[in-house]
């Protein structure tokens, strides 16, 4: 199966969606479509032996809808068509605003009594009917022009049986519009009475209220992209290659794979690559929020977007266009963008039989106010009113605006959340189990301790064995190079160098042989560990691997190696718990280790010793358990855990296939980023919820209103003008209810 997310333009609301996605599950080899209002997108997911990508087009464009160029490489082009929809949708309305306020002043001005009259004696409806009639038919075309597409839309819906919001906007005013002109010719016959049961300003302002509320709606539609937006900002228009010895500056889309490209400080890294000449210092807080900058040398990795602090750096290009990791981020978010939350599906389900129930309604409840009063201006004003108000565009607005504002959000603070689903589980979340390695802690040994026989000759012993280990390739041996270098000790030059597999080093400094190892070493050597003056049991206790150092023979001291915690897990983990998460740790290790690592940050429960295929199975019975299960993990091993569990994690430093197997990207490699993942996600889930009671509730309420519930126990009428303000503003309300989610800050505490 093969997926592809296609531009759709011309939805306007929920039944629109509904629409495109009933055409698009029509055809053969279409497993999956879900239509997005808020992104104006559709993902389908499709067998392409059965069906192509240009027939899910044919089939959207059949259905009355315009398909776009889906190309990510042309971001700038969609951005700019946006910008020029905004722009049209605006000067529609100014244009349809600059004859419906006239419209409505000369029907509104007659009922003013005033002296002299508010409007001249030629254009009054009492001494000159018809000019009066004609004037106001006039000023409603330029109107009607204006919102031409809620004709063409609508009534096209309408004709093939699947009615939108446009349908309801369309026969509405069509309605006023069409009574109004019956009573024109009236008046033109010699009945003056007629003209006053012209509608034009009502269907006149109806229309330019929809436009301003679709104007106010396209602009905060696209402030949900934002994130989008600055992610995209981020990438420079062009590079400078190498090409022959001479420098050439081309567009970025031009950057070739391993072209040597050229990056002075100040400028921002093009395209992904490998430093090959120079060294400078980069920085990458945009991806791993770490505000110091990288050293970067000949065989260090850069990534496009990042900004080069000092030094001017030649790379080979290893990473272009749509491989790149700034666009394979943006790619993640506009995905989740596109992907509906479970929550949406309510919404969807009402909104595909919503329209034809309101269309039903509004005649009927017509038919009966007709047939009470005999009055048709009356019974039209119903009419109207009820297909104006009635329109779901709040409802298809409630989910994807919050989940796009929140997906976005999400990005900026550097957690890449995949879908739609993923963000509304992970605020329902009762167990977290974390991977130990590289995920709780560092993933690579360091020293933690370093005892001295002789108590002042501690940087001695870091020094020697720091030489002795300095042609050694292992872990633990690697981790005291680097803590000498670390303390600036002075590290001796090495003649000679031999290594005891399984053991331990031996190596000749300065005319004295240096032996390094495990207890077992020292035995062999005929050395009592006690000599060393520590305690075994209390380094092993302590999940740490000692080291002992002899020095021609004599013991000289131990140095303790372990895999140490993060800084920010202990306050990580105790914060997931203060907002009631169960927490566990989940690895291969020995348990041992495992549960000195689980008392350092506070977890009690540990499954320790467990092979990389058990790990998903550890997830499953918990799931077993009725409960949402997250696992947050690194490595290759994990993978599987992450694909089983109900979200799975995955810390951005980690593998590629921990990434491509988990739900959510922790960009910052920080395990803080968990809490503020599941703290957006609720917050996300309140906002959506707030918006789906609104528009339920707007409709619940405004429908019975319309249909002249108040008038009938003596209240007054709503106008059709009020409703299409009403309308517009709901649709409104949403989407800037939605945009509170751009001021999200994390928390240490829960809500």
């Amino acid at each position: 199966m093969n997926q592809v997310t296609i531009p759709v333009g011309d939805m306007t609301c929920a039944a629109c969606t509904s629409r495109v996605e009933r055409a698009v599950l029509k055809l053969e080899g279409v497993a999956t479509a879900q239509a997005n209002l808020a992104s104006e997108k559709v993902t389908v997911v499709f067998d392409p032996e059965r069906v192509r990508i240009s027939d899910i087009k044919a089939t959207i464009r059949s259905a009355g809808y315009r398909t776009l160029d889906p190309s990510t490489t042309k971001r700038g082009e969609e951005r700019q068509r946006k910008d020029r929809e905004v722009r049209i949708l605006w000067q529609k309305f100014f244009v349809s605003a600059l004859f419906a306020v006239p419209g409505l002043y000369l029907a509104m001005a007659p009922m003013l009594m005033s002296a002299p009259p508010l409007i001249p004696h030629w254009l009054h409806p009492h001494s000159s009917p018809l000019v009066y009639s004609i004037v106001s038919a006039i000023l409603i075309i330029p109107c009607i022009a204006a919102g031409n597409r809620f004709y063409r839309k609508g009534f096209f819906a309408l004709f093939r049986l699947s009615p939108t919001m446009d349908s309801l906007i369309a026969i509405g005013t069509s309605a006023a519009v069409i009574y109004s002109m019956v009573a024109v010719f009236q008046v033109a016959l010699g009945d003056a009475s007629a003209a006053g049961k012209l509608y034009f300003d009502s269907a006149a302002m109806i229309i330019t209220l929809i436009l301003l509320g679709k104007s106010m709606e396209a602009m905060s539609k696209d402030r949900t992209s934002d994130a989008i937006a600055r992610l995209i900002d981020l990438a420079p228009d062009t590079a400078v290659i190498l090409f022959n010895g001479i420098e050439r500056e081309i567009l970025i889309e031009d950057v070739q794979l391993n072209d040597v490209v050229l990056v002075r400080p100040g400028s921002r890294v093009p395209v992904d690559g490998i430093v090959i000449l120079g060294t400078g210092s980069v920085d990458e807080s945009m991806l791993t929020g770490e505000s110091m900058p990288v050293s970067k040398k000949p065989g260090d990795k850069l990534y496009a977007a990042t900004m080069n602090a000092t030094g001017a750096l030649q790379f080979k290009a290893t990473g272009v266009g749509e491989d790149t990791t700034l666009a394979k981020i943006i790619r993640l978010v506009e995905d989740a963008q596109g992907v509906k939350a479970p929550i949406a599906r309510l919404a969807d389900r009402v909104s595909a039989i919503f329209v034809p129930i309101v269309m039903l309604f509004a005649l009927l409840i017509t038919v009966i106010w007709l047939i009470v009063t005999r009055d048709i201006a009356f019974a039209l004003s119903i009419f109207i009113a009820v297909l104006v108000i009635a329109c779901p565009c709040a409802l298809g607005l409630a989910t994807p605006t919050a989940i796009m504002v929140a997906t976005g959000k999400g990005a900026e603070l550097g957690i890449l959340i995949k879908s739609g689903e993923a963000l509304e589980i992970m605020g329902r979340l009762q167990t977290v189990v974390f991977d130990k390695t590289g995920t709780v802690t560092q993933g690579q040994p360091q020293v933690t301790d370093i005892v001295s026989v002789q108590t002042d000759r501690s940087d001695e012993l870091l020094a020697l064995a720091a030489a002795a280990e300095m042609g050694s390739e292992h872990p633990l041996g690697v981790a005291i190079v680097a803590a000498a270098r670390a303390a600036g000790v002075t590290i001796p030059e090495t003649k000679d160098f031999k290594a005891v597999p399984g053991k331990g080093i031996i190596a000749l400094i300065d005319g004295t042989e240096i032996q390094i190892g495990n207890g077992l070493f020292m035995q062999e050597a005929g050395v009592d560990l006690a000599d060393f003056g520590i305690e075994v049991g209390i380094l092993a206790s302590e999940g740490k691997t000692p080291l002992y150092v002899l020095a021609a023979g004599l013991p000289l001291g131990v140095l303790a190696v372990a895999d140490v915690v993060k800084p920010d897990s202990k306050l990580a983990l105790e914060q997931l718990q203060a907002i009631g998460l169960e927490i566990a740790i989940l690895t291969g290790d020995n348990r041992l280790t495992a549960e000195v690592i689980a008392r350092q940050v506070g977890v009690e429960r540990v499954f320790a010793g467990v092979l990389p295929e058990q790990k998903s199975e550890i997830i499953g019975s918990l799931q077993a358990d009725n409960r949402l299960v997250a696992m947050v993990g690194d490595g290759i091993n994990d993978a599987p855990a992450l694909a089983q569990a109900d979200v799975g994690i995955a810390i951005g430093s980690g593998t590629d296939v921990a990434i491509e197997s988990a739900d959510v990207v922790l960009m910052h490699s920080s395990l803080k980023d968990v809490q503020t993942a599941i703290q957006l996600s609720r917050k996300t889930l309140h906002v959506i919820r707030q918006n789906l009671f609104w528009a339920f509730g707007y409709n619940v309420v405004c429908i019975p209103i319309a249909a002249g519930l108040l008038f009938l126990f003596g209240g007054p009428l709503l106008n059709p003008m009020i409703a299409a303000a009403a309308m517009s503003l709901s649709s409104v309300s949403v989407l800037l209810n939605a945009l509170r989610l751009k001021r999200f800050k994390p928390a240490s505490t829960q809500f």
